[in-house]
């Protein structure tokens, strides 16, 4: 066997493994609901909601309201990225603002920021963007705190190498700092994306505004739980996009990884 073609098993066999265990257990839950172990009132079996999937698409608009909530969590993730890593470059770069805000950032991070909402439906309105806004509130505090980490955790072996060619502190800042932060950076970033996307399609259930949040809000007050599910699971996907999404960018930064 070839090096490619091992290769190219040894990535396939983790995603076949994945889908494989999905596979049985909705199977699971499908033979316990109908043997009755499973209230079919409170989770509907996986196969009415894998038939509810065609009529959310053509009655409910899904593809609007999925593509409403995809532009809100992607806007709240380039406002995370970009002041979230900007924060942490500044917390390291300024040891007395790291002393007299750190802690307080990490409390906003631990902070239940969705009941904040009814501010900001005061300030910006019944509109995208307070959800945005929600949003980008949510997941800015613990991607500062990461890119915090890791650059404070860049051994000290390569700073000095940075410092015994003479590199001025911008290129010791872009060849030796960031790329030795970048893993946990990634790792601040999903975390900020996680939280986000919570805050996102909460705000969305919450004020019955855009995509799949209100969508969630709306077939769970007709009691129509197989499109309930489904909708549920169109959250997923989008949470599933954007972590494959932020992989490939990842791979790029880091092509050698």
């Amino acid at each position: 066997m070839s090096s490619s073609a091992a290769l190219a098993k040894t990535r396939l066999l983790p995603a076949v493994l994945g889908l494989g265990s999905i596979a049985v257990l909705i199977a699971t839950v499908e033979a316990l609901i109908r043997l009755g172990l499973i209230n079919r009132f409170i989770v509907p079996m996986p196969s009415e909601i894998f038939l509810a999937f065609p009529r959310i698409v053509v009655e409910e608009n899904v593809l609007s309201r999925f593509m409403l909530t995809i532009s809100e969590a992607f806007s709240a993730s380039i406002l995370v990225a970009v002041f979230g890593v900007a924060g942490g470059v500044l917390l390291h770069q300024f040891k007395l603002l790291r002393q007299a805000t750190e802690t307080w950032v990490a409390a906003i991070a631990a902070a239940p920021l969705v009941l904040i909402y009814p501010l900001y439906l005061v300030i910006f309105g019944r509109s995208a963007t307070t959800i945005v806004m929600m949003g980008f509130t949510a997941g800015v505090a613990p991607t500062v705190l990461k890119t915090l980490e890791g650059l404070s955790g860049t051994r000290r072996v390569l700073i000095n190498v940075g410092r015994s060619f003479n590199l001025t502190p911008s290129q010791q800042f872009w060849k030796i700092l960031f790329p030795a932060a970048l893993p946990t950076i990634f790792v601040g970033l999903r975390l900020g994306l996680i939280f986000a996307l919570i805050n996102i399609v909460g705000v969305e259930f919450l004020i019955n505004f855009g995509g799949l949040g209100q969508l969630i809000n709306d077939l769970a007050e007709r009691y129509d739980l197989p499109g309930t599910y489904a909708a549920i699971a169109c959250v997923i996907l989008v949470s599933v996009l954007f972590f494959l999404a932020l992989d490939r960018i990842e791979q790029w930064l880091r092509p050698a990884a």
